[in-house]
């Protein structure tokens, strides 16, 4: 009898995987959350299916004027691009710098404040597409295959029930993951599974579970309660009937987490939740000439790559001397991707950088650290290459990225406002000279790579399932089913021969005597 998983990856492999072209549509998140989607994207199109993007005219984003490979349609917006990329720098900057100096209350009004322009634009976005008449009725005869969303800008999945198509959310997670317990019946036990931000391990005391699970209750009273107050009115408003937030989210075929176990703590989950962190990790290339010179002038010491995220334009003039000072303290040459004023501590031994080929440069040989702000795009990319990291989270989920690399070994994780020179200075000699850091790290780099399937790979064969199924059919239920009823079979025919040969032995027996 086969095991279960090996009987599940036969199911697999024997399925018929070829899917002739197919049409899907994409409704995807901003930022880093567009990185993501957009990888995977590149790759239906490399295996010949045709896309279209769904965006908006201040998209800051996805790409609506060149010709990048997939369809572009454009929902006209009241709003800029540059309002937009305004309140999410205003939302970095307080969380960051503000946020920690502030009361409860005042922190809940300001943040209140801030998010409700982001859930306007959100608004207006979702009815100027479904005032799109024309747009819904063209995509009804095209007749796509499947849609592809992010919940980062809402009504995706109410688009999937205005089309009838099945759909696929991408996400690292949203509303504290209380979308994913509430609406996609994910499984959280409080007793050692953290809530999203809490910092805590699945490795909780009692007044940590206590903690835990008050945390985890307020999360999901919360996003009840905005689904309810703010969501239901206008999806019901659309549809022209009673329709909830969690409902339809709650349609999804297929979850694609960019997450992996390498990251995670063990959890329970469910089969149409599929974990495909690092999706867009690859090996490195060869950097570019003047990189590659400047790399090789560390000698044995190697090189540290600092970067804070693309949002992350400029610091305060005091915060970037503070790290441009611990920089000039440590023998290693420093590669910073910076485009704020040059800070005044700054040594020859750091250059900073409009952009960095930061995948090709984690993957160099030389590199010995990455000073990160925990975004889970490069916190991968470390994973995936093996280099320990100096956290200095700044704002969402950075924090709780960083806490998780700390609590597994591979980092070390500082306060970005209270540090001083030499914290960050000990921490980088810490992370470059303590072994533990980079065994550790690479254990997670080996978990990452240990898998029957690349995530990328894993990702584009959810999504073509789905097309060739029109929706999922559990197939690890199947063979699960499949597996029982072999056992069934096997057993019967074990037993009918045990039988038949003992009523042989008998037979010749008596057989015998008579004689």
């Amino acid at each position: 009898m086969l095991p279960l998983n090996i009987l599940l990856l036969l199911t697999v492999a024997q399925a018929p995987l070829d899917v002739t072209a197919g049409k899907i549509l994409v409704w995807p998140g901003e930022f880093s959350h567009w990185l993501n989607i957009k990888v995977i994207i590149d790759e239906l199109i490399s295996r010949g299916h045709s896309v279209t993007v769904v965006t908006h005219s201040a998209t800051p984003s996805v790409k609506t004027t060149e010709h990048p490979g997939y369809n572009v349609e454009v929902i006209q917006v009241p709003y800029t691009k540059q309002h937009i990329i305004d309140i999410m720098y205003r939302f970095r900057r307080y969380w960051t710098y503000d946020l920690p100096k502030d009361n409860i209350l005042q922190a809940s009004l300001k943040l209140k404040e801030l998010t409700d322009v982001t859930m306007e634009h959100k608004t207006i976005l979702c009815r100027k597409l479904f005032a799109h008449g024309d747009l819904l009725e063209k995509w009804s005869k095209e007749k796509i295959d499947v849609l592809l969303t992010d919940p980062m800008t809402m009504c995706g999945e109410l688009l999937a029930q205005k089309l009838n198509l099945p759909f696929i959310i991408s996400l690292r997670f949203s509303f504290g993951s209380a979308a994913e317990r509430l609406c996609g019946q994910l499984p959280a036990p409080p007793s050692y599974v953290p809530g999203v931000g809490i910092k805590y391990t699945d490795h909780m005391g009692f007044l940590q579970r206590v903690k835990n699970f008050l945390y985890i209750f307020s999360q999901d009273l919360l996003f009840s309660f905005v689904a309810k107050i703010k969501w239901d009115s206008i999806y019901t408003e659309i549809m022209g009937k009673p329709t909830t937030l969690c409902e339809r989210i709650g349609k999804a075929d297929i979850w694609l987490i960019r997450t992996y176990w390498d990251f995670d703590y063990p959890r329970p989950s469910l089969p149409n939740f599929k974990f495909v962190g690092g999706l867009h990790c690859k090996p490195a290339k060869p950097l570019p000439k003047e990189l590659e010179e400047f790399v090789q002038t560390s000698g044995d010491d190697g090189i540290v790559v600092l970067s804070l995220g693309s949002m992350i334009k400029n610091l305060t003039k005091e915060r970037a001397n503070t790290i441009a000072s611990a920089l000039g303290q440590i023998p290693q040459k420093v590669l910073w991707r910076y485009t704020g004023d040059k800070p005044d501590t700054l040594t020859p031994n750091t250059r900073l950088y409009d952009w960095i080929p930061q995948n090709d440069l984690l993957g160099h040989p030389k590199t010995k650290a990455f000073i990160t702000h925990g975004g889970t795009n490069g916190l991968y990319e470390a994973i995936y290459h093996g280099v320990p990291m100096v956290g200095l989270p700044l704002f969402v989920d950075q924090p709780d990225n960083m806490n998780h690399m700390r609590t597994k070994g591979a980092a070390v994780m500082l306060d970005f406002n209270k540090m001083e020179s030499k914290d960050l200075k000990e921490a980088l000699t810490d992370v470059i000279h303590n072994p533990s850091y980079k065994k550790n790290i690479m254990r997670l780099s080996r978990i990452h790579h240990d898998q029957p399937m690349k995530p990328l790979d894993q990702a584009v064969f959810w999504i073509e399932y789905v097309m060739r199924n029109k929706g999922y059919y559990c197939l690890d239920v199947a063979a699960f089913l499949l597996s029982i009823t072999a056992l069934v079979i096997f057993i019967f025919v074990k037993t009918c021969s045990g039988l038949f040969r003992k009523c042989l032995r008998k037979t010749t027996t008596r057989k015998g005597k008579k004689e």
